[in-house]
Formats: C-alpha cells, structure tokens, sequence
C-alpha cells in the first residue's frame, strides 16, 4: 500500500482520482460509490494517519520513559554493588559472587541539539566519548604580530645578514 511517511497518506494516483469525482464525475453516481463515498474514505484514511502519528509519539514517549527508567536502574545497581563489596571485604566466598557481577557502565545520551545536521553528530560523541585531558590546562597564549611596528621583513633581514654571531636583533 502507500506509504504514510510523507505528509499526505493517500496516494497522488487517489488523489487524482478523487479530484476527476470531484470534478468531472461529480454528479455520476455507480452502486454503493460516489463522489461522497470516496471523501468519506478519504478522510477516514487521514484520521487514520493523524492517530498513528499521536500513536508513534507515545511510543517514543514510552521508549524514552523506559530508557530513562532503565539508566536509573543502573545507576542505584552501580551504587548498591560498590556498597556490597566494600562490605563484602572480609567475606571471600560473598566477594567472589560479587565480583562475578558484571553490570555495564551507565550511557548517558548527548542532548539533541536543534538543527545539528547527521555529520555533525557523530564528531559530537567522539569528542564526548573520547577521555578528558588530566592536569592543568595550558596557559592562554597571546598572538604576537610577526612584524613589529615599523620593522619590514626587508629591515629584519637586513640587519640578520650584518649579525656576526646569527642571532636576529630586533627592530
């Protein structure tokens, strides 16, 4: 049948043919089908899609709640492990059925940014994905214009070419 992904469930072959019954054959009339008939249907069928749209939305309400649920889930298993193992240190055989525990670390979701285009998603989570530089952060460093005020490169080289020992000299 027709796929209701576009913004329109009813084909453009039906809605050709319910712009000919709307028009041309307006007034023809065959057993159980007409003009009328057909916009019936034709509604129906958009009812249809609005509920199927109002369905998948709370779906994915659903999914998400569920999502959510789940990492909160992790997150209190997570705590509730380290608790046990700490009081589990004297306890070998307690120990060693906790340590055979392996729950997964929690995902956490980026939040969606409006307008972020499908490339830019993927450098997004590898730069969150990737682990944070330890240490102190680098100084800021001022950028310093190649040429000072009133030194051309013809002066500077000029006065490289009568250093004795190589070294430049500043303008």
């Amino acid at each position: 049948m027709f796929d209701p992904s576009g913004s329109d469930p009813i084909s453009p072959a039906l809605q050709d043919l319910l712009k000919l019954f709307g028009e041309e054959l307006a007034t023809v009339k065959f057993p159980d089908l007409d003009r009328k008939v057909l916009e019936e249907a034709a509604a129906r069928v958009k009812e249809k899609a609005v509920e199927l749209a109002h369905a998948q939305a709370a779906l994915e309400a659903a999914r998400q709640a569920l999502y959510e649920s789940q990492e909160a889930l992790l997150q209190k298993g997570q705590r509730a492990l380290a608790y046990a193992r700490i009081f589990a240190e004297e306890n070998a055989e307690l120990s060693a059925k906790l340590e055979a525990i392996g729950l997964p670390r929690p995902v956490r979701k980026a939040p969606r940014v409006e307008g972020a285009t499908a490339l830019e998603a993927p450098a997004a989570q590898g730069e969150e994905s990737a682990p944070r530089r330890r240490g102190r952060p680098p100084k800021a460093r001022t950028s310093a214009p190649l040429f000072a005020e009133g030194a051309s490169p013809e002066l500077i080289a000029a006065v490289e070419a009568e250093s004795s020992n190589g070294t430049l000299h500043t303008a």
